[in-house]
């Protein structure tokens, strides 16, 4: 058996996005790229100050230490063409990840309308099915048999209406795995079950 698909609620789009913004992997990977380009661009503009380095260290001999050592770096940076080329560059990538994931959020949004519209036609195309097509297939296979039975119809359009009656359940069953099929995608979207 399928598993009961969640109530109309559940499926509200403006709850599952964000849901779906807190919990989908992608959109997960894409803010990381943005945390990433940020922490370039501040380093970056760090490389505008002055920087030094004090160090010390201990030169040993045998089991004893003869000699110390000290060490002090200076950095003075020199605002060039370099620097500053830099500077933009992390600038450019900052706004290029985040417009990666602008476009990450957006695609994601898309489909999960997309997999909710298609999941409610499917539902409808169902419930068309088993309370319209099925009792109406049903009713022109009865109709068809007591014909046949009083000879006032022939063996094909009993057949008909048993094909009639084979195609509706067949349209039942495919609108049923096509419901599963987009509640599975919207759970992927997700990130979570439903």
């Amino acid at each position: 058996t399928l598993r009961p698909l969640p109530e109309a609620a559940k499926l509200d789009f403006a709850a599952l996005s964000e849901r779906l913004r807190a919990t989908n992997p992608q959109l997960r990977v894409s803010t990381t790229g943005v945390r990433s380009a940020e922490k370039t661009r501040d380093l970056a503009y760090k490389s505008r100050y002055p920087d030094f380095m004090l160090g010390i260290n201990a030169m040993q001999r045998q089991n004893t230490v003869k000699e110390w050592g000290l060490m002090l770096e200076f950095n003075l940076p020199i605002r060039d063409r370099v620097l500053q080329s830099q500077e933009r560059e992390s600038e450019a990538m900052l706004a290029a990840a985040q417009s990666r994931q602008q476009a990450a959020i957006n695609q994601a949004l898309a489909d999960l309308s997309d997999n909710l519209i298609a999941l409610d036609a499917a539902r409808q195309t169902e419930h068309l099915m088993t309370f319209s097509l099925m009792p109406q297939a049903d009713l022109t296979w009865r109709a068809a048999l007591a014909a046949y039975e009083n000879g006032k119809a022939e063996f094909t359009i009993l057949l008909d209406a048993q094909r009639q009656i084979r195609q509706a359940r067949q349209g039942q069953i495919k609108a049923q795995a096509d419901a599963q099929m987009r509640l599975i995608e919207i759970e992927r979207l997700v990130g979570e079950e439903l």
